[in-house]
């Protein structure tokens, strides 16, 4: 039998299973992996992580794509039927939403991030306008027990890559990306940090460990030589928002402490201020005792300022300063005579930032004295 129409569907909770051809299966579901012909149906778990599928109610000019499992950027358009994530958001930059208390099919919710994070929104930029509304089909249905047409809500949770409680008892030296807010130049800081180290012979790994979900970051590390590469996704989680993201990040080292790299590079999404868990990783003891050094990217010198003395009041030294704020010499000079610390443009002075990086995980302790 075809995959049924859309406009067929029943509304509200429904159980009925039908199925429906999908246009669009966004990143955040990779863990699934789908097919274009999946079964929805209901009642639909109101969780962080279900899979759902949607129809695209608008069209527009600007955040109008949607990353592809393979990472490529895919238009939107009215009438798209795309597979998505249910989950949170906290963008100063983008959208603000939540997975609401209910949802049921028919209900209207929005396209929160590019990754296909699916909930609803309350509050937007005025830079990427209004978000684009969508419509619940159903649940995305999984069938695990082979031979039987029973068939249970697909979740991205677990992933591959395992919670961890306790970091394993060896970790290559780290270094720690974190940013004053995000567009910072944080992923542009690690994957040049990356490039840099591996062609002077080290294997480097990496992990983003806080954020909303969306391939490319891992993506760009890869291409930049990193021998193995994971997200906080890989661990089931479409945003780290609200969460014990200590057993996040944990579980992302974990899962590279083994892979033979002599460097592991661990960017913090968002801002050290932001609500995404960077500050509970920050305070971490075991995170604050490993080998390694920080690199703050910042977006101008008044970030930069305010995120050392923020990172010094709880007992961090970063190693050096990057990010729009070095752009050029009226920040970096401003930003080291006022902050006491290194500021080196990661872009324009590649080679002096891996310097000043590679120096600072030579016998450092990440969290200062602690």
């Amino acid at each position: 039998m075809p995959p049924r129409r859309v406009d067929d569907l029943p509304k509200g909770a429904d159980s009925a299973r039908v199925r429906i051809r999908l246009d669009k299966i966004a990143s955040a579901t990779r863990n699934v992996e789908l097919h274009r012909d999946v079964t929805v149906g209901g009642p639909i778990p109101a969780t962080a992580g279900t899979v759902v599928a949607v129809r695209v109610l608008d069209n527009k000019v600007v955040y109008n794509q949607v990353e592809d499992v393979h990472g490529r950027m895919t238009r939107v358009q009215r009438g798209d039927v795309v597979a998505g994530v249910l989950g949170a958001r906290q963008a100063l930059r983008g959208y603000a939403g939540r997975v609401p208390q209910r949802v049921e099919r028919g209900d209207v919710l929005h396209l929160l991030n590019l990754g296909g994070v699916i909930g609803e929104c309350t509050s937007s930029n005025p830079d990427v306008g209004p978000p684009c509304r969508v419509e619940v089909l159903g649940a995305v249905m999984t069938f695990p027990e082979l031979g039987r047409r029973v068939g249970v809500p697909a979740s991205i949770f677990p992933g591959p890559v395992a919670l961890a409680d306790r970091l394993p008892a060896k970790v290559p030296p780290v270094v720690l990306v974190a940013g004053t807010c995000m567009h910072a130049g944080k992923t542009a800081a690690a994957c040049l940090f990356i490039r840099e180290a591996t062609t002077r012979g080290l294997k480097v790994a990496a992990t983003k460990v806080t954020g909303v979900a969306l391939r490319r970051d891992s993506l760009e590390m890869a291409d930049h030589g990193a021998v193995a590469a994971v997200t906080f996704v890989d661990a089931g989680i479409p945003s780290t928002t609200g969460i014990e993201v200590e057993a996040v990040a944990k579980g992302c080292i974990a899962a590279l402490a083994d892979v033979g790299a002599d460097v592991l590079v661990v960017e913090l999404g968002d801002g050290i201020l932001g609500t995404y868990g960077v500050d509970k990783i920050l305070a971490d003891p075991e995170i604050r005792a490993l080998d390694g050094a920080l690199v703050l990217a910042a977006t101008d010198p008044v970030a930069a300022w305010g995120g050392v003395k923020l990172l010094e009041a709880t007992g961090w030294a970063p190693a050096v300063v990057t990010g729009p704020a070095t752009d050029n010499t009226a920040g970096s000079d401003r930003v080291a005579e006022r902050c006491g610390v290194p500021a080196v443009n990661a872009r324009a002075s590649t080679s002096a930032f891996a310097d000043t990086v590679l120096a600072a995980l030579e016998g450092s302790i990440l969290g200062g004295a602690a």
